[in-house]
């Protein structure tokens, strides 16, 4: 594991300390579980971000339509047998 060195605001380290003290925690657990929460929402939002784009492309539209057809296809095909 890599040591990172930082600087805080000092009201958020002090709302730091208190949740550590509070939670009987280590700091730096509390910013490791904060900082993977915060990036996975980062990631999240990407995705929508990315939806909302293609949403507006017809191409990418027309492509999903078609994979549907075909998916809904094999669907039809495999419950004929």
């Amino acid at each position: 594991m890599a040591t990172f060195t930082s600087t805080l605001p000092d009201p958020l380290l002090g709302r730091l300390n208190d949740m550590a003290q509070k939670l009987s925690m280590p700091k730096n657990k509390i910013i490791e579980k904060a900082l993977v929460i915060y990036l996975d929402q980062l990631t999240r939002a990407e995705y929508i971000q990315s939806y909302k784009q293609a949403k507006k492309d017809v191409n990418i539209l027309n492509i999903a339509e078609e994979g549907m057809e075909d998916y809904l296809k094999q669907l039809g095909d495999e419950t004929s047998i």
